[in-house]
């Protein structure tokens, strides 16, 4: 319960942050986020190689995700996010959670829902001219 009320904080702490300064490009800086988040878990298992490879894959994915988001469709960004949160739940069904920090998986579980569903109402409240 704690790793999810620090994710959720931490995340409204980034969301604010990124509020705050208004001569960026919040829509880029969301996608680095994004892609940025799916290389945590390369360095968290690159001592097991076949958990490792498919990291790198997943990771590689979120890339071109947050590429894609950040340069054509912001509703991408959005589903980038919830897709890592899923991705973090799913973690421990097929890998090894011990490879993670504990409640690794609640905590960016919580940062990505909370970031997306952010952008879902941006994008909602704006679904003409969506701009961050």
């Amino acid at each position: 319960m704690i790793a999810l009320i620090i994710g959720v904080s931490s995340g409204l702490l980034i969301i604010g942050s990124i509020r705050l300064l208004r001569n960026i490009d919040e829509q880029l800086i969301y996608g680095l986020i994004l892609s940025a988040i799916g290389f945590l878990y390369v360095g968290f298992t690159w001592t097991d190689l076949p958990t490792g490879c498919f990291c790198c894959l997943q990771a590689i994915v979120f890339l071109f995700i947050a590429y894609y988001g950040s340069k054509k469709s912001s509703l991408l960004l959005v589903g980038g996010y919830f897709l890592h949160g899923m991705w973090d739940m799913a973690y421990d069904l097929a890998f090894t959670p011990t490879l993670l920090p504990p409640h690794y998986d609640l905590f960016c579980m919580s940062i990505d829902f909370t970031m997306g569903f952010y952008l879902f109402v941006l994008y909602y409240r704006n679904k003409k001219s969506f701009s961050l």
